[in-house]
């Protein structure tokens, strides 16, 4: 077991992130024995979960003439533009069936507010809104995270990168990770979390 001030935080392994999925990460399913085994080595575990209204607004559709992946200006900075995933209640917003649930003490929902998007487990995309984990994580006296899950250069990048910033030690499991790589940004998320002081292990 690892030690108890120690978490493990699986980020967004839902149906529409896997193959088949509406956003589908390459190999996204294949992730799912390692982090379930994961999770058998940890005393608190944190499961998060894109939780978004069909009205969002990072959703190309409700954004008439823009396409999937296209970049538009909000009042919190850059968004990409996704496919409509993950709404609320659907069979693609649900866990993965292969993912074990029952370890997890705590669910985050994420991205529930139509106006912003939330990557990160911890803020919202305007980096200040807070989910309320790091308040969480801190009554129990967790000083270290571990992070594994979809997708590894967006919201465990981003949530790894919060985690560093609040002063917890973070380690990136990359065996249990996988990316999108969008216009390169797998090079630039592993780079800004090297920087940061993650660990990127496997």
């Amino acid at each position: 077991m690892r030690p108890a001030t120690d978490a493990l935080i699986v980020i967004d392994v839902q149906n529409d992130f896997c193959p088949g999925g509406a956003l589908a990460v390459a190999d996204g399913d294949a992730i799912i024995p390692r982090v379930n085994a994961l999770m058998g080595q940890f005393a608190t575990v944190v499961l998060t979960q894109d939780w978004h209204p069909a009205s969002h607004a990072s959703f190309a559709a409700n954004h008439p003439g823009r396409a999937p992946f296209d970049m538009v200006d909000m009042p919190y900075g850059a968004q990409t533009l996704w496919p409509v995933h993950c709404v609320q209640g659907t069979d693609g917003a649900a866990f993965h069936p292969a993912l074990r649930t029952d370890p997890a003490q705590l669910v985050i929902r994420k991205g529930f507010r139509p106006a912003i998007d939330s990557y990160s487990a911890f803020f919202e995309n305007d980096r200040t809104t807070p989910t309320g984990l790091d308040g969480y994580l801190r009554s129990r006296g967790i000083s270290a995270v571990t992070l594994a899950g979809l997708a590894t250069d967006f919201c465990v990048a981003f949530s790894a990168l919060d985690a560093a910033r609040l002063g917890y030690a973070v380690t990136v499991d990359l065996a249990a990770c996988r990316g999108i790589d969008l216009g390169g940004s797998m090079a630039a998320m592993l780079q800004a979390m090297r920087a940061a002081g993650v660990v990127l292990e496997g």
